[in-house]
């Protein structure tokens, strides 16, 4: 944006998001200053500036929490919503190189650009730009992306960088049906992760976006072809408990509430109702010493 008079030899304008200003006069005429002169701070340009400012990390954090939400539940996107958020800088930073999948589901490429018609130009596997005209699109969970290592090889070797966690986002295969317990619906490889106090672990799982309520840390997924919405949930101990807590087991419900079997939950909620569970285990007390 351009430079915006503020007061007798001063102009401020937002450089990466913080109002910076420069003098109009002297030496140090049109030379951008360190810090905000003492005599500009308070002036009613600086205020919108940083009000503004706030308004945009607002926007670009809804932007991302959009996408992440269309990829982690892979749903369909018209390419038409595509085009028309493309021109607004916080969706393109957002939305470019996202793995897309459009009409051929074996045909993965990284979205580089959107047109006003509808039209979006990806960069497919053999490293060439191709343009794509389907009615919808997925930003696919990446353990439904066929080639998973060899697509994060390729991106490595482009130099591409995701907002949105995808293509490097941890995954966690679902074992085989035969390996699963018939009727088993908890798992417990993250439980009795060691807190100081409860308080501790219900920070960190929010601060991981993760909804608390009550003894429980969750996430909602909708599963790829499905019509309603799975919870995983991670026991993290009763609220207004001061003492010590351990995490508990991960369980899925169905969205009446249910408990699902494990063999019922599907590979994206289980993908990331591990990854919470493995997440919120991370930030255990670690004991040291020969004997932790």
């Amino acid at each position: 944006m351009g430079w915006l008079p503020a007061g007798d030899g001063y102009e401020v304008t937002l450089v990466e998001g913080r109002v910076a200003a420069r003098s109009t006069a002297g030496r140090s005429a049109g030379r951008q200053l360190k810090t905000l002169p003492k005599k500009v701070r308070e002036h009613p340009e600086v205020d919108r500036l940083r009000r503004l400012a706030e308004w945009l990390d607002r926007h670009v954090a809804s932007c991302l929490a959009q996408v992440d939400a269309w990829m982690v539940s892979s749903l369909p996107v018209p390419t038409g919503l595509l085009a028309r958020v493309w021109p607004d800088e916080a969706w393109q930073s957002v939305l470019r190189d996202m793995a897309v999948v459009g009409d051929d589901p074996d045909e993965v490429g990284f979205l580089r650009d959107a047109t006003e018609s509808g039209e979006l130009r990806v960069v497919n596997l053999d490293g060439e730009t191709v343009r794509l005209s389907p009615h919808t699109v997925t930003l696919p969970h990446p353990v439904l992306l066929p080639d998973l290592d060899d697509l994060r090889e390729f991106a490595a070797e482009l130099g591409i960088t995701q907002r949105v966690e995808q293509i490097h986002r941890a995954t966690w295969a679902k074992p085989a049906e035969a390996e699963l317990k018939k009727n088993a619906t908890d798992v417990d490889e993250f439980a009795g992760g060691r807190f100081a106090s409860r308080f501790g672990l219900a920070a960190r799982a929010t601060s991981l976006g993760y909804r608390v309520s009550g003894g429980y840390a969750s996430c909602q997924i909708r599963e790829t072809g499905t019509a309603g919405t799975v919870e995983a949930s991670v026991w993290i101990g009763e609220p207004y408990w001061d003492d010590e807590v351990e995490t508990g087991s991960l369980t899925w419900r169905d969205q009446d509430g249910r408990a699902l079997r494990l063999r019922a939950v599907g590979p994206v909620a289980w993908s990331e109702g591990m990854r919470m569970a493995a997440a919120l285990y991370a930030g255990r007390t670690v004991e040291e010493g020969k004997d932790a």
